[in-house]
């Protein structure tokens, strides 16, 4: 790292709720960077939903980060809100940071308000997907309440941080911001602990070695569309494969019973959350994401890192990702499109998916590097101010 690209004039707080999966990642490893170049870095964060996020904590702690916890949680509890509101606003007036740099729904409406109301830090926000785009997890009054108060929170924005240019391109369909105050900032990612792990010993999970095995890692919930992933390895063109699914959530019971009632109990496995990822992308011939709705997803680059073939729906950043020679992009978001891309990746046999992983290894290690994500942070911090 040059001395130039050292940031020790910024003061930066960092406000997240939703400290799990892909945002859990982001935080992180943004922080981390952010320290590596000197910036004065406060975290307001929740550990509710993942209590060993707070080991994350005590880690970038001793590295220099200032960590206030504050139990955020995502439903809206007016009583709570409010009272965490005046927590945060009380921060902000002792902190008096230049920038209050906020994510996801709950925090980026605690933070921005807060914010707003002290008149202390320039806003940049970073939606990781809005809620108001969820269609199968909110009714239309409750999406268009979301949406009236992210157009409100937004126009008090220096800058609102697309990490694909996908989901930046949403955020213009929708008029939520004024297109100049769209940044792009793509996730970035480390891909050596990707590339360098050993693969799990897949018997020991009771799946066949001789058969393919597709790998869906990801929270247990109806955004990342498992129960399409269910649907698809149903059809009889997809019967060689076998899955495992790594990840927890409100799900997980009535998704184990829906594959059960699909017959698929002898060929799925569920691996809960596990910290041994890289292991088990290693022991996969591919990866699937079944999502409905994502911003940029931080498992199709770890997938690329190891090596390992994406087949995916066109959500955003899959779309641009997920290109011909490095996957298989179903046509639409159903589980018909679906099993068709699938069938695909099962057509190509062991040959033609390690030529699509190698290629698609080449673009992350070339074009989605993690410094790349933090120096256009810092970069973008110095343009707003």
């Amino acid at each position: 790292m040059s001395e130039g690209s050292r940031a020790t004039d910024l003061r930066v707080m960092q406000v997240m709720e939703c400290t799990i999966g892909g945002t859990r990642r982001h935080i992180t490893d943004l922080s981390d960077g952010l320290l590596d170049r000197g910036v004065d870095l406060h975290l307001v964060v929740s550990a509710e939903r993942q209590p060993d996020f707070r080991d994350d904590l005590s880690r970038l702690a001793e590295r220099g980060a200032v960590v206030h916890e504050i139990p955020m949680l995502r439903a809206i509890s007016p009583g709570r809100d409010v009272r965490q509101l005046l927590q945060i606003s009380k921060l902000l007036r002792r902190v008096r940071p230049q920038f209050v740099h906020t994510h996801s729904s709950k925090a980026g409406v605690l933070g921005r308000i807060a914010s707003e109301s002290t008149g202390i830090g320039m806003r940049v926000h970073t939606p990781h997907t809005f809620a108001f785009l969820f269609e199968d997890l909110f009714g239309p009054a409750k999406r268009r309440l979301f949406f009236e108060l992210e157009r409100r929170l937004a126009s008090g924005c220096a800058a609102l941080v697309a990490v694909s240019e996908d989901e930046a391109e949403g955020f213009r369909r929708s008029g939520i911001v004024d297109a100049e105050r769209i940044r792009v900032i793509e996730n970035g990612i480390d891909p050596r602990p990707w590339s360098d792990a050993d693969p799990v010993d897949v018997r020991a999970f009771g799946f066949d070695p001789a058969r393919p095995l597709l790998l869906c890692a990801g929270l247990l919930y109806a955004a990342k569309g498992q129960d399409l992933l269910l649907e698809a390895l149903a059809k009889p063109e997809n019967a060689a494969w076998q899955c495992a699914f790594a990840g927890s959530g409100d799900d997980a019971h009535a998704l184990a019973a829906r594959a059960n009632l699909l017959g698929l109990e002898d060929r799925v496995q569920w691996l809960g959350f596990r910290r041994d990822l890289p292991a088990w992308m290693a022991a996969c011939d591919a990866l699937a994401l079944p999502s409905r709705w994502e911003g940029m997803p931080y498992v199709v680059l770890e997938a690329f890192a190891a090596g390992k073939p994406v087949v995916a729906t066109p959500v955003a950043g899959a779309r641009a990702l997920v290109r011909a020679d490095c996957g298989w992009l179903a046509a639409s978001i159903d589980s018909e499109a679906l099993a068709a891309a699938l069938a695909a990746c099962g057509s190509a046999g062991s040959e033609g998916r390690a030529t699509r992983g190698a290629r698609a290894q080449e673009l992350v290690r070339a074009d989605y590097g993690l410094e790349r994500m933090i120096d256009r942070h810092v970069d973008l911090y110095r343009s707003v101010a």
